[in-house]
């Protein structure tokens, strides 16, 4: 009445649910921890939170960079929130700076907001903004 055939232990049954089961890849947020060293590249077409060291330009939808993060490349983001250092060109359309942020290059935003105490060593600039030329009348 208690007796299990072979393929009912639970050895099989576990086997048979590792095998079968489809890997899902419907992931929106990706994380790369602290102790994660990158030399390349990053893309991702879904949210990004990066905590450790990147070598590289990272591209992806929305950015989320901890405070004792490094990316040496340059960014590219529909929204970004940067709390950490950056070295390199910046791209976002809303762009948040943190307190803790260290930026060292240009950046281009649509919207921007800049927490008291960020460091941001470049230009400024707001993306799809015509230039505005200086005349002499």
């Amino acid at each position: 009445m208690f007796r299990k055939t072979p393929a009912e232990t639970p050895q099989s049954s576990t086997k048979t649910q590792q095998t079968t089961k489809p890997m899902s890849s419907g992931s929106t947020f990706s994380v790369l921890g602290g102790d994660t060293v990158v030399k390349g590249d990053v893309s991702a077409s879904a949210d990004l939170h990066i905590d450790g060291r990147i070598e590289g330009d990272v591209t992806c939808a929305a950015l989320v960079q901890g405070e004792s993060s490094e990316i040496i490349g340059t960014i590219t983001a529909d929204s970004a929130r940067l709390h950490g250092a950056v070295r390199g060109m910046v791209i976002a359309g809303a762009l948040v700076i943190g307190k803790s942020a260290r930026i060292h290059g240009d950046v281009q935003y649509d919207q921007l907001s800049i927490e008291q105490g960020a460091q941001v060593d470049g230009r400024l600039s707001q993306r799809n903004s015509e230039p505005k030329l200086l005349t002499a009348d």
